[in-house]
């Protein structure tokens, strides 16, 4: 158990040195945006398992030496290390699912708005406002920016026009179409074919149209139960003010839980809140 317990120690740690040397190897910050993005929560749930297994084994070994025979005492110990872990392992999800995600946007949008250096003359580069940069995308970018599926930066050299466009994802979330390959499939109209009843399930069927090469598709879906009718709140119309920088946008489900959102000016604020109103 101790030898076992320091090599569930061990390889977190290890874990987590990979984690941060992989990042520190990787050389521009949409490299480092990107592998943040996507592997380290997941990286640090990791950690924290062989955290878990190696405090569950750590604890197992309480009064071992006192021990003679397999008794009930074996039993609540091993129940105690198991509990032990599983307390390790909720605390981390706590952490991870609730906590952490704030500061890790933070460490994302730093990453994202830091100057960027054009690689070929050294020169750094200037961010485009949105306003600004719709001429250096094509018609397929601005279709997946129109949805909120997807998201462009464009920064460029004002001394040699070069221009570096970057890609991340948008605030809600775009299936990609299977005909023109962008992601800007959405649903349009969904469509109840079959009532679900309290022993029978019912039919859905989401219609999805493709806002740039207007391509269609249908799924069908199971409705496992009744459910309430849904509600629309009332809109709220905004006043465009000159000196507005930033727009947050919260969403509350009924469930209680919330979104936040941001944009650079109202115009995209309420074009997200109208796309939103539309589903």
């Amino acid at each position: 158990m101790l030898i076992s317990a320091i090599v569930m120690f061990l390889a977190g740690v290890l874990v987590f040195l990979f984690h941060h040397g992989k990042i520190a190897s990787l050389k521009t910050f949409k490299e480092k945006y990107d592998f943040a993005s996507r592997r380290e929560i997941k990286n640090y749930e990791l950690v924290f398992i062989f955290l878990g297994l190696g405090a569950a084994m750590l604890i197992n070994r309480y009064g071992m030496d006192s021990l003679k025979e397999m008794g009930v005492w074996f039993f609540v110990r091993l129940f105690i290390s198991i509990a032990g872990g599983t307390l390790v392992g909720y605390i981390a999800f706590l952490i991870l699912e609730y906590y952490y995600p704030s500061k890790l946007d933070k460490k994302l949008k730093k990453w994202r708005y830091a100057p960027r250096i054009n690689p070929k003359t050294g020169n750094t580069m200037r961010l485009l406002a949105e306003h600004e940069e719709d001429v250096h995308l094509d018609a397929g970018m601005k279709a997946e920016e129109d949805v909120f599926s997807i998201d462009y930066d464009v920064w460029i050299d004002e001394k040699t026009d070069d221009v570096i466009i970057e890609k991340y994802q948008g605030h809600l979330q775009g299936l990609k179409c299977g005909n023109c390959g962008f992601f800007t499939l959405r649903v349009v109209r969904e469509e109840i074919t079959k009532q679900p009843t309290l022993n029978t399930p019912g039919e859905l069927i989401k219609h999805y149209e493709c806002s740039y090469c207007q391509s269609v598709r249908h799924t069908a879906f199971n409705i496992s139960t009744m459910e309430a009718s849904d509600y629309k709140k009332a809109k709220h119309n905004n006043k465009a003010e000159k000196d507005v920088v930033l727009v947050k946008v919260e969403i509350r489900s009924a469930s209680g839980s919330s979104k936040f959102f941001e944009f650079g000016d109202l115009v995209q604020a309420q074009k997200f809140l109208t796309t939103i109103d539309d589903k």
